[in-house]
């Protein structure tokens, strides 16, 4: 009996991780994109959303890891059945581009910002020494503000 337990001890962990990293529908649902639709899988009501969802619990069914069920989706749809583009090639440029354009606006930022500070003080020190207002004008802005009372 203690020998069966110790089988069974050794023969558990690997059944269930294998369970545990074993793609499900929902999961892989989220990750692609029905190719007529051209909206997330798992939100796609189309008959080509449902024979890509066929498709893919047939590859489950025949045991194949994520990555595997990923590349015979992109062998039979093409890429764009993928969510995200690839990290190679010209798909990088996807993720490039906008942390790029972050950084460029940063550095402009960066570059302009001591030159607006100097323009406010000078305008600041501008401002402060302005003349007061003609007798006739502020009469005219006192019976103004007078009438809104």
């Amino acid at each position: 009996m203690g020998a069966l337990f110790a089988v069974l001890a050794l023969l558990g962990p690997p059944a269930g991780a294998a369970a545990a990293s074993r793609p499900s529908l929902p999961a892989i649902e989220r990750e692609v994109m029905c190719v007529t639709c051209k909206i997330p899988l798992n939100v796609a009501q189309s008959l080509q959303a449902d024979r890509e969802r066929a498709f893919i619990r047939e590859l489950i069914r025949d045991g194949r890891d994520e990555a595997a069920i990923k590349r015979a989706l992109v062998g039979q749809y093409g890429p764009a059945v993928l969510g995200l583009p690839s990290t190679h090639g010209f798909d990088a440029s996807a993720y490039l581009v906008p942390l790029l354009v972050v950084l460029a606006l940063a550095g402009l930022m960066l570059a302009l910002l001591p030159h607006w500070r100097r323009q406010a003080r000078a305008q600041a020190r501008a401002g402060a020494g302005a003349s007061p207002l003609a007798e006739p004008d502020a009469a005219r802005l006192d019976a103004d503000l007078a009438r809104f009372d």
